[in-house]
């Protein structure tokens, strides 16, 4: 984690749509191992840029690709949106929205950055009744705060990621994207 007065470290994250053969909108998450700065939780497929890569959307292809096992001719990205940084842990990430254009029979993730990959329902996700909050330690603050999560498929989202996905469900689910 970078001090306070430290320069945010550039990351960036994909929001990979996909529709289902019966045309079901859905977006792939990933839980994270325990280690690192957003160990264990559940996040959008990212990470650091890296000198190699050419710019931010490099960053976000290549994190992707290597999270969830992919090869970057499957998916395009559609959009990019406007950074965001994180409010405890130093980072600012560029998100860009995303298709894939297949899905594998089974998902061969990273193992040592990515627990599980989630691939869940638009519609889950935006459902009323996967809102809440919840009491989390921050730390940064000294005490638990309550913070705005989702709740899915026995899951819960919350910061950034919840951040990112909350204006661009709608929009998706809306036909915005051609996915």
């Amino acid at each position: 984690m970078n001090g306070p007065s430290a320069e945010p470290t550039p990351a960036a994250v994909f929001i990979p749509f996909h529709r289902t053969p019966a045309g079901e909108l859905r977006v792939v998450l990933i839980k994270r191992t325990p280690f690192g700065a957003h160990g264990g939780e559940i996040a959008l497929p990212g990470g650091k840029y890296e000198p190699e890569d050419a710019d931010m959307r490099d960053t976000a292809v290549r994190e992707t690709c290597e999270e969830l096992g992919l090869e970057p001719d499957v998916l395009t990205v559609l959009e990019d949106l406007p950074p965001l940084e994180t409010f405890s842990t130093g980072f600012k990430v560029w998100p860009f929205v995303g298709r894939l254009h297949q899905v594998p029979d089974r998902w061969q993730p990273q193992q040592r950055e990515v627990e599980q990959v989630l691939d869940l329902a638009v519609e889950d996700l935006v459902d009323p009744a996967a809102r809440g909050t919840q009491e989390m330690d921050l730390g940064r603050w000294g005490r638990a705060v309550q913070v705005p999560v989702w709740r899915v498929e026995g899951h819960v989202i919350w910061g950034l990621t919840l951040r990112i996905l909350e204006p661009v469900l709608p929009r998706a689910l809306d036909g915005e994207y051609p996915v």
